[in-house]
């Protein structure tokens, strides 16, 4: 019987998605014993400063994969929206289970969409992504920062700090509260971070038994939206602090992916699309085409102002 160790953060939300996993890898793994070790990450010790400016990548994933690499753990749930363009040498991704609802969604104790919130009004999110996608519908309401867990933010809103607060989709359902959820986001109106909606588990490669266990929980239908996903936010070498937007969906046998960058006010907004079968060229290939339009050098003045 081999003991192994899932790594994880000790939010509720990471623990209920680890939980999720072990529960879904019992069928295979009936010589296995397994044991969670939770993991405090840099993101969840600093919480007086929002995301953006805590800066770097990984933010909530660095400490779970240095366990990795260090043996401590033998696999990580994450959600995928949180790991970097690029990962450390010797790990991997065995597994992307199918995606969750991939929309943002709007939390508010006295507004039920965007449109019905007053001019003014006070809304809680750390994304810069979010947040600049909302000044663009509406840019005459104030985004403050919102940090914490999902459980401290949401009473955060319950103690009248917000007006609202912007949340992903599938965390709101993963936890079983769908009914605090007033306007789910079209994609239209906010498109998703890179990965959104999906968990990755990852492992070390020369790990073949845990990879290979690891690899019946991939979904390869989201594996493969989500590379084209990754792989347009690898060639800006962007994280989860930019704001940097991805979504791909499964056209026939096709990939449909539209990416954005834009500026933290929203005023400065680059958006393609591409359809096709290669997923990481056309990843790579809308990024440079939003770079040719000037999508890089936005993103190169947002991170000099992120730095100072």
């Amino acid at each position: 019987m081999r003991t192994v160790i899932a790594g994880t953060r000790k939010s509720a939300l990471a623990l209920t998605q680890t939980e999720w996993v072990m529960e879904k890898l019992k069928p295979y793994v009936s010589t296995w014993q397994m044991e969670t070790e939770k993991i405090v990450t840099k993101g969840d010790k600093i919480l007086h400063v929002t995301l953006s400016k805590v800066g770097g990548k990984g933010l909530f994933v660095k400490e779970i994969e240095q366990a990795l690499l260090d043996k401590r753990v033998d696999f990580a749930v994450h959600s995928m929206k949180d790991l970097p363009g690029v990962m450390p040498e010797g790990l991997q991704i065995a597994a992307v289970t199918k995606r969750e609802d991939p929309h943002d969604v709007m939390v508010s104790e006295k507004y039920r969409t965007i449109k019905e919130l007053p001019s003014g009004a006070r809304v809680g999110t750390s994304s810069l992504r979010r947040q600049a996608q909302l000044l663009a519908l509406r840019p005459d309401v104030v985004v403050e920062p919102v940090r914490g867990n999902i459980n401290t933010r949401l009473a955060k809103l319950e103690d009248g700090q917000f007006d609202a607060i912007l949340l992903a989709a599938a965390g709101m359902r993963r936890m079983g509260w769908n009914e605090r959820i007033q306007e789910v986001i079209s994609t239209d109106m906010m498109l998703p971070a890179v990965g959104q909606g999906a968990l990755a588990i990852q492992c070390r490669t020369d790990d073949i038994e845990v990879r290979d266990k690891l690899q019946n929980l991939n979904d390869e239908s989201t594996a493969r939206c989500v590379r084209a996903e990754r792989a347009f936010l690898h060639a800006f070498e962007g994280g989860c602090h930019l704001p940097i937007a991805g979504y791909a969906v499964e056209v026939g046998d096709q990939i449909r992916l539209v990416g954005l960058v834009t500026s933290p006010d929203g005023k400065t907004i680059f958006k393609g699309e591409r359809l096709g079968r290669d997923e990481i060229e056309m990843g790579q290939q809308l990024a440079l085409q939003l770079k040719e339009e000037g999508a890089g050098a936005l993103l190169n003045d947002v991170r000099k102002e992120l730095d100072k």
